[in-house]
């Protein structure tokens, strides 16, 4: 399967009265895969039944975002977490690896997927792990943030079309990230021989822009949090852990 920007572009050339061996070298593809496009049966079919509009809003005519806006935020959170973009394979594979002793995580992942983009969703066993996949070509659209090698060494910034998205979003977005690379604990400190319990929650990685992203959506609803050390985030002043339990909420 062919990225849809090829036979795009592979469209306006023809259109423009472009010869056909020129387009085929310039998309860089065989001679009978291109004139399937446009004289195959596929063609013929698609010239009786204009095709629906593509799945993917950032392929539209006019880009635009996703539909579902709160699911997309709260699987952005979890891609920038503990997700992978595979874009080696024919079809690119989103795979979010999810602990197998939360399967109300993996239900939540998976239904954020199916909302966002994906016609169907596998669950890949691993040891003391499942993987929650989805194979489509627009994943690359909606996740541009993927790229090779480990997140903390790249730089991770959102576009301009998703900015405006976790602005409007920050506690789906916060959801997505503290159920990926966060928990809520029970933290336990001796005073003057007396123990205190309370509830904090604790955020985790190692790429400073993410953490920025995780703290931005914190201030944005005003929830106070300090940095324990470089790479950990804590929130655990009584009335903001109470605020953030209605965003996140413990992981099951």
């Amino acid at each position: 399967m062919h990225s849809p920007h090829l036979r795009e572009r592979a469209t306006a050339m023809m259109a423009a009265g472009i010869p056909f061996g020129e387009v085929c070298k310039t998309v860089g593809l065989p001679r009978g895969t291109v004139a399937h496009w446009f004289y195959g049966e596929r063609a013929r079919r698609r010239q009786m039944h204009p095709p629906e509009p593509s799945r993917c809003p950032r392929c539209r005519p006019i880009p635009g975002p996703p539909q579902d806006q709160k699911s997309y935020s709260y699987l952005l959170g979890l891609y920038l977490g503990d997700g992978h973009l595979v874009t080696s394979a024919k079809v690119p594979v989103l795979r979010v690896s999810c602990t197998a002793t939360w399967p109300g995580l993996i239900a939540q992942c998976e239904t954020a997927m199916l909302a966002v983009l994906a016609r169907s969703v596998q669950r890949v066993r691993q040891t003391g792990s499942i993987n929650v996949q989805s194979y489509s070509v627009h994943w690359p659209c909606l996740l541009p943030q993927h790229g090779p090698g480990r997140k903390h060494e790249r730089p991770i910034q959102l576009t301009d079309w998703q900015q405006p998205i976790i602005d409007e979003n920050p506690g789906s977005f916060l959801r997505g990230l503290f159920h990926s690379d966060g928990c809520r604990v029970t933290n336990k400190v001796v005073r003057s021989g007396k123990t205190y319990l309370y509830p904090r929650y604790m955020f985790s990685n190692e790429s400073a822009d993410i953490m920025a992203l995780c703290q931005e959506s914190l201030d944005q609803l005003g929830l106070r949090w300090r940095m324990c050390r470089r790479n950990l985030l804590s929130v655990a002043r009584r009335d903001d852990v109470r605020e953030l339990d209605q965003y996140v909420g413990p992981k099951h």
